[in-house]
């Protein structure tokens, strides 16, 4: 199946070409050109099928030609091997936990899904080496980090706001040595972001090296997040649940751009919720029809402290053929940080149950949605996309003291952080590439 650009519909490349240059050069984002809605035979027995078979029928039905079948089978068991189980916190409410892979959050989804991917082509056509730059506001970094640490023909360099993630989040980045480069940023997310789009349309450095994303504007990494929706879903259909809410917690936009394109296949939802910080563009959006990105805030959410998110011309490109469906289908909420923390404390105090702050507002959102639609018989399931572990300084004594610590996080202790220094300007970033190269 071919890929086109958001910003030229007429463009054509194969999957391996979207996978590879992560943007085209019109600067748009990569979408399949036609999105088949799954056969009824599908939807009737998902209740039967276990994630892998979901994930592999999802795939195959977006990548019907990209790869062998039995490739991108193994592909989809290799990454997928870890569980996102819905857990029930009230007869109504649930919980998608999406921190159950190597870096304790939703992102080793994609991470893994697009690293196998390359490795597969890339083993295909030898060549010079792939180098992936990466911006992260938080767990993207530590998801590429370990889904791509040690893959052959690949160096990764992660770019990461100073002061602005976990000690946890930070360690992820900067203890892996091998392939993995990490540089700490002093600014925002948003500045990290503009030095990676601003090297991708530098025409030295695509001279020197070969350039590619691991960011949510990749194509790869958005298509394994639709998995677990449809995988949600069946757990859900398995507990006698048809009309379900899904409340996401949204920075770069690429999660709920996942859920929409689960949605385009045939996935029946009754509504999104797009659950922000102060961060509010899209929310803003949704409620007065003017677009107006803004500089980033930081926020206890940090991972989605973004003013501009990529991903949302994703969405609405997806929804672009039913113009009612993008205030139908999609609901916009925005909290402060005082709300963060007080449900937070709700949530463990009726439910004994930790939330990350992300999470906490994806919650908050969904507790919001029902009060206006207290009759609808319907069940909402918020996403959980991080561990808590990950934000030590955001929880009171008494919480954190309920917080588990995973092994992968306890394995970080100790070990020595390697990480540059660089300052938010695009000649810095551009001569430390540079100097890599000829090292």
């Amino acid at each position: 199946m071919p890929f086109y650009s958001t910003n030229n519909r007429a463009l054509r490349v194969p999957f391996r070409e979207a996978l590879f240059t992560s943007q085209p050069a019109d600067r748009g984002l990569y979408l399949p050109v036609d999105i088949p809605r799954l056969p009824a035979a599908f939807w009737a027995q998902l209740p039967d099928l276990s994630f892998a078979q979901i994930a592999y029928e999802l795939a195959h039905a977006l990548l019907p030609d990209a790869l062998p079948p039995e490739e991108l089978r193994r592909i989809v068991d290799e990454a997928i091997d870890f569980p996102a189980p819905v857990v029930a916190l009230a007869a109504d409410t649930y919980v998608l936990e999406l921190f159950h892979g190597p870096s304790l959050a939703f992102k080793d989804f994609g991470a893994r899904f697009m690293s196998r991917l390359m490795s597969y082509f890339l083993a295909q056509e030898g060549g010079r080496p792939l180098d992936v730059l990466v911006a992260t506001s938080g767990d993207t970094g530590g998801a590429v980090a370990l889904g791509f640490l040690g893959v052959p023909g690949v160096r990764v360099t992660i770019l990461y706001p100073r002061g602005k993630v976990s000690p946890i989040q930070r360690q992820q980045l900067t203890t892996n040595g091998q392939n993995i480069r990490a540089l700490e940023v002093a600014g925002t997310f948003d500045d990290c972001q503009a030095l990676v789009k601003q090297a991708f349309a530098d025409a030295e450095l695509n001279q020197h090296f070969r350039l590619t994303s691991a960011n949510s504007i990749n194509i790869a990494r958005l298509i394994p997040q639709a998995f677990y929706y449809v995988h949600a879903y069946a757990q859900l259909l398995r507990q006698g649940h048809r009309d379900v809410v899904f409340s996401v917690p949204s920075g770069n936009f690429g999660n709920l751009g996942a859920g929409v394109l689960a949605w385009r296949l045939g996935l029946p939802v009754r509504q999104f919720l797009a659950a922000t910080n102060a961060n509010d563009t899209v929310p803003a959006f949704l409620r007065t029809g003017q677009y107006q990105p803004k500089p980033s805030v930081a926020t206890l959410s940090n991972a989605m402290d973004v003013g501009n998110p990529s991903n949302w011309v994703r969405i609405t490109e997806l929804l672009r053929a039913d113009p009612t469906a993008l205030s139908g289908l999609i609901t916009g909420y925005s909290y402060s940080d005082d709300d963060t923390r007080a449900a937070i404390r709700r949530v463990f105090d009726e439910h004994g149950y930790v939330l990350c702050p992300h999470t906490t507002i994806a919650w908050r959102a969904w507790q919001q949605w029902r009060q206006v639609h207290p009759q609808e018989a319907v069940v909402g399931v918020f996403l959980a996309t991080a561990h808590p572990c990950k934000f030590p300084d955001v929880f009171p004594a008494d919480i954190a003291a309920r917080i588990p610590l995973p092994a992968a996080a306890a394995a970080l202790a100790g070990r020595p952080e390697q990480r540059t220094a660089l300052p938010a300007e695009f000649a810095a970033f551009k001569t430390w590439l540079l100097r890599q190269e000829a090292a």
